[in-house]
């Protein structure tokens, strides 16, 4: 073996035997293997040698090159297991018999304002279901009057998966399904359809204070004979009221296109941040769109197996994401995606 060569093995192994860490380890890996290191520094000879003695030589450059990274890599290895050793032995020992401490944690706000809301509409006569997170087209759209190529469809930047589904982008993709679920209940048995269904959803939107691309919407639909816009602004109503323990609460109801309704309303409440002066929450509009929500579209119903002509109903989505940052006055919708816990335990006292 060449003498320099020797030399240098030697050299590592008087290195690696007095090494006490990792990042010496990195150091000294460096030291033998970097652009100016001490292995590199041999092929700079090369040219001094003959063809035979450039082939012998680089050779054993080569496997020295590989008894460095080897050797580095084991005491690499046998370093961490020392230190793995040394923090396990500095653990106290667990005592099982410390009582727990349960006030560490506490509800998400959108978790709050979730469960209020189902207990609202479980009294009055809602079920409460889960849906699918991912659905497909037919769902997504399709089934809500929402054909392919139809422009509505720019409405929503939508995420779609290489399997041809979707990450839905509204609660209303359950609809077709629960009209599906409860039809016979209806049709045979006169019972009306009343469910709500809240879930996580996705759109592909540039964030600001009252955007995101994950929200949480509640979806609610009530379908039976002669259902009318003063049922939907009852219920909306009253469980605002609810929600915000404030009979005064202001509320609104402008004309709003969706495909899936006819006629289409956007519910909004006055901003609860600003009182109504107007701030970025809510555009310094003094308003804050809250709920989509109107009559059923014909079409909608036909494509559950429900006949338009005998039975009507309304539908909502309400933002609960929306609803969240009202009640506890969160003036960024970024914050409840943040998973700071200093931002949001300050709004869960009611656990």
């Amino acid at each position: 073996m060449n003498q320099a060569i020797l030399e240098l093995r030697e050299k590592l192994d008087q290195a690696l035997r007095n090494m006490a860490s990792t990042a010496g380890l990195e150091n000294l890996k460096v030291e033998y293997l970097g652009k100016k290191g001490s292995v590199t520094a041999l092929l700079k000879n090369m040219g001094k040698l003959s063809a035979e003695e450039k082939k012998s030589f680089g050779r054993e450059v080569n496997e020295l090159k590989d008894y460095v990274m080897e050797a580095i890599s084991r005491q690499t290895a046998a370093l961490q297991e020392q230190e793995l050793q040394r923090e396990l032995n500095a653990v106290e020992a667990f005592d099982m018999s410390v009582p727990p401490v349960l006030d560490r944690g506490s509800y998400h706000p959108i978790t709050l304002v979730q469960r209020k809301c189902e207990e609202v509409f479980r009294s009055m006569g809602f079920t409460v279901e889960d849906y699918s997170e991912i659905v497909t087209d037919y769902e997504c759209f399709e089934a809500l009057n929402i054909p392919p190529f139809h422009p509505a469809r720019d409405m929503q930047d939508t995420y779609y998966l290489d399997n041809g589904q979707l990450l839905k982008t509204h609660t209303s993709a359950a609809q077709n399904a629960i009209y599906k679920k409860y039809r016979d209940a209806l049709i045979n048995e006169g019972k009306p359809i009343k469910a709500v269904f809240p879930s996580r959803c996705f759109r592909n939107e540039a964030t600001d204070a009252c955007h995101e691309n994950t929200f949480f919407q509640m979806e609610g639909v009530m379908v039976g004979e002669d259902i009318s816009i003063a049922n939907l602004i009852y219920f909306m109503k009253t469980m605002l009221s609810e929600v915000f323990d404030n009979y005064g609460l202001k509320v609104r109801l402008r004309p709003g296109f969706f495909p899936f309704v006819e006629p289409g309303f956007e519910l909004d409440i006055s901003c609860q941040i600003c009182g109504g002066k107007g701030c970025p929450s809510c555009k310094h509009s003094g308003w804050l769109e809250l709920c989509p929500c109107g009559m059923i579209h014909p079409n909608v119903l036909r494509e559950g197996g429900i006949d338009p002509e005998k039975y009507s109903g309304f539908a909502f989505g309400l933002g609960l994401t929306r609803l969240a940052m009202m009640k506890y006055g969160i003036k960024d919708i970024r914050d409840l995606n943040s998973g700071s816990l200093a931002a949001l335990a300050q709004f869960t006292d009611d656990k």
